[in-house]
């Protein structure tokens, strides 16, 4: 099978060849860090870090570009309104503060670094040279009012609107911008003029005075810069496909670039049955759901629904998501007394990772990454594997648990992998204390039932299940999970 991805332009699932043979690569919209990191932030990098994952175990070179925008009229705004309330903390300082944050979260839940994080600020001479190409192709103006704005020209460009097949008309006006000045209400900003109530520092020189960038000519100029003006892959949440999408790829196509062969965009996070945002006041921070799971539990709950759909997030998905993980994690401390070291390291040597899936998973994951089927596949590893152990058919143990860590090796999610081991301190010893107290009730459970106690015995059985602790009566012995 080749590989499959739904490409947004195109609006239809499309066969993926990269531009160049083994080589991807891919640009994804990173944090405008004007505040902390919510569930969806999460969710949208853990996507792109998936797709990576895959792609790097079917033995492509993966180029990732996840940029910061770290200038922006919120982060301006938002350090603005600190201030009035006494802060002495600069825009810079809080974005680089609130960058941190995100950095942090991204970290808890394995995603990898990306292979280079520029921002935006870093960029501006990149913005500035684009923006001077469209002006001299007659895509671009300065500001009428004399402010020393620039805008894109919508008008100029007959494709605007390829991305989200809309034609003009059927736009919205541009709310990036005071429309004084602008030709039409729709035209967005490349360049803002710099106005006299933000801080001087927030400010560039530029051939139509000082001023910053507009949020969308950040994006075309740095995917461009560190990618080259074709490449494979633009990513980013369904949110942005309109209007920010849209604009990079009419200023980037305008301007002679072939831009991005495919677009992908993730799906939204519900709580409640409701999209989450901050007006509703239904935002769920990174932080609070780290202190209310496993940090791989969470990595295992925010990938477990298809990219592209609303991900539902509600008070027992974490509870859930922690029960199926535990399953897996059950099945892999059966099987650790199984030598699986020869076999994983004869994989090394192999074909990589892609090989040692089930066939089930790698066609799930080649058709535009379908996470669930993926799951399922894993966990039908995991059935055949406890089958396997309760028959004592060491074989198939053998090649359950060699399957098992392949696919949780792609998906980021093996709990034997040392990434997981710096930041788990305190889970691991509450498990060992869990496992021990649990151990030492199926124990006494065991002397009921030989004694043909069997009040006792049931009433042990119902204590460990009021408490979430499932039992398993096997040919060899009894085995607790999280139920």
């Amino acid at each position: 099978m080749r590989q499959r991805i739904y490409d947004s332009r195109a609006q239809q699932v499309v066969d993926f060849e990269p531009i160049e043979t083994g080589r991807i690569g891919l640009y994804v919209c990173g944090p405008t860090v004007q505040s902390a990191p919510h569930i969806g932030h999460l969710r949208s990098a853990l996507v792109y870090d998936q797709m990576r994952r895959w792609f790097e175990a079917t033995g492509h070179d993966v180029t990732l570009i996840r940029n910061v925008t770290d200038i922006d009229d919120k982060i301006l705004d938002n350090a603005r309104a600190a201030q009035e309330s006494g802060s002495t903390e600069q825009w810079w300082a809080l974005a680089y503060r609130v960058e941190r944050d995100f950095t942090a979260a991204y970290d808890a839940i394995g995603v990898l670094p990306p292979t280079y994080e520029p921002r935006a600020t870093a960029n501006i001479a990149e913005m500035i040279a684009l923006i001077e190409r469209l002006i001299e192709r007659g895509h671009a103006y300065t500001a009428a009012d004399g402010s020393g704005s620039v805008y894109f020209d919508t008008a100029s460009w007959a494709e605007y609107g390829a991305l989200t097949r809309q034609s003009r008309e059927q736009m919205e006006d541009a709310a990036d911008s005071e429309p004084v000045g602008k030709r039409d209400p729709r035209d967005f900003a490349l360049w803002k003029a710099h106005r006299a109530h933000e801080p001087e520092s927030a400010s560039w020189p530029s051939p139509w005075g000082r001023g910053r960038p507009g949020w969308h000519i950040e994006c075309s100029a740095m995917a461009t810069r560190y990618l080259g003006e074709e490449f494979d892959i633009h990513g980013g949440g369904l949110d942005l496909r309109f209007p920010h999408h849209e604009n990079e790829l009419a200023q980037s196509t305008a301007a002679g670039q072939p831009f991005a062969r495919h677009w992908i965009h993730n799906g939204l996070v519900n709580t409640g049955g409701q999209k989450m945002s901050k007006s509703l006041g239904n935002s769920l921070f990174a932080a609070d759901l780290l202190a209310a799971s496993r940090p791989i539990v969470l990595r295992y709950f925010l990938g477990s629904a298809h990219y592209r759909s609303v991900l539902e997030f509600s008070e027992t998905s974490l509870a859930e998501a922690e029960a199926a993980f535990s399953r897996i994690e059950g099945f892999l401390e059966r099987a650790e007394g199984a030598d699986l070291r020869e076999r994983r390291e004869s994989q090394n040597r192999g074909e990589g990772l892609a090989s040692a899936v089930p066939a089930a998973f790698a066609e799930a994951m080649l058709d535009d990454f379908a996470i669930p089927q993926a799951l399922a596949a894993l966990h039908g590893s995991v059935r055949a594997g406890n089958a396997a152990l309760d028959a004592g058919d060491a074989e198939q143990v053998l090649r359950s648990a060699a399957e098992v860590h392949a696919m949780l090796d792609v998906l980021g999610l093996n709990p034997t992998d040392a990434a997981w081991a710096s930041g788990s301190g305190t889970d691991d010893a509450s498990r060992t204390a869990l496992d021990a107290l649990a151990t030492a009730l199926i124990e006494q459970r065991a002397e009921a039932r030989k004694n043909k106690d069997f009040a006792t015995s049931d009433a042990i059985r119902d204590s460990l299940s009021a408490a979430g602790i499932a039992l398993e009566d096997t040919p060899n012995g009894t085995r607790w999970s999280l139920s």
